[in-house]
């Protein structure tokens, strides 16, 4: 059979986020390809498999590793936390594989939806969701997409918001969006977000920075219309406004 190969979304940890599809594709490979804690984080469903681990910052290691056993006729899955396409292998694998050999991604939930589905429902209109690590995008450019984001009144979700060697940007980042968003904005910090021993802080934007937050945490940063309810974060849809634009359409035209 000719080599593939998957690059597999695994869900944020909890192996019952995991979608059936990125199951029964990790169970027909004859390899898996990936970061050591995520290996760690199936071991007990891959056991029998082939399995190649690597550290951080080894991704095109990994990607070009992935594309020379395919090339050998292999099934590879390389995995990811989440979903593959967010801040995952997807692109460098698409990257490094061109035409030589078929690439599938096996899509995944991401950080955000997992974070906000802890939460309640503070994803219901348009957000944004942004990386604060600097390793691979200037900060200036994160900045500029920080105050868009903010200027655009859209929920904003900070992935990597803080470490040890960049512990000051979750402060800029939080400066930034309050030159558009009210002290008070409501503010959800979930660490291991659906990874089994998940930590909860419904905070807001003033005193966000009281709570830890590392890397771990994924930040959600309510728009203007972001309320809590019952411990939980909505942002209204605007359903009950549907009838209230209508009539303003009608004056309109």
């Amino acid at each position: 059979m000719d080599g593939i190969i998957y690059v597999v979304g695994i869900g944020p940890g909890d192996k019952e986020h995991m979608t059936f599809k990125a199951y029964q594709i990790l169970n027909k490979m004859d390899i898996i390809i990936g970061y050591g804690t995520y290996i760690q984080l199936i071991e007990d469903i891959i056991k029998d498999k082939k399995i190649i681990k690597s550290g951080m910052t080894k991704e095109i290691e990994r990607a070009k590793q992935a594309v020379e056993l395919a090339q050998e006729g292999k099934k590879v899955a390389v995995i990811s936390s989440g979903d593959p396409g967010v801040y995952g292998m997807a692109g460098i694998v698409l990257e490094m594989a061109r035409d030589m050999v078929p690439v599938e991604i096996i899509p995944g939930v991401t950080a955000a939806t997992a974070a906000a589905a802890t939460l309640g429902a503070p994803l219901m209109h348009d957000f944004a969701v942004i990386s604060l690590s600097d390793l691979l995008t200037p900060w200036i450019k994160i900045m500029t997409r920080l105050e868009a984001a903010a200027l655009g009144d859209m929920v904003i979700v900070l992935y990597n918001p803080k470490s040890k060697g960049r512990p000051k940007n979750i402060e800029a980042a939080r400066e930034i969006i309050l030159w558009h968003r009210a002290p008070e904005t409501p503010v959800g910090l979930v660490k291991n977000a659906k990874r089994g021993n998940e930590e909860v802080v419904i905070t807001t934007l003033k005193d966000m920075l009281n709570h830890e937050i590392d890397m771990l945490t994924t930040v959600v940063i309510g728009n203007s219309e972001t309320k809590i309810e019952n411990d939980m974060l909505i942002t209204p849809r605007g359903y009950h406004q549907k009838k209230n634009y209508s009539k303003a359409q009608e004056v309109l035209e």
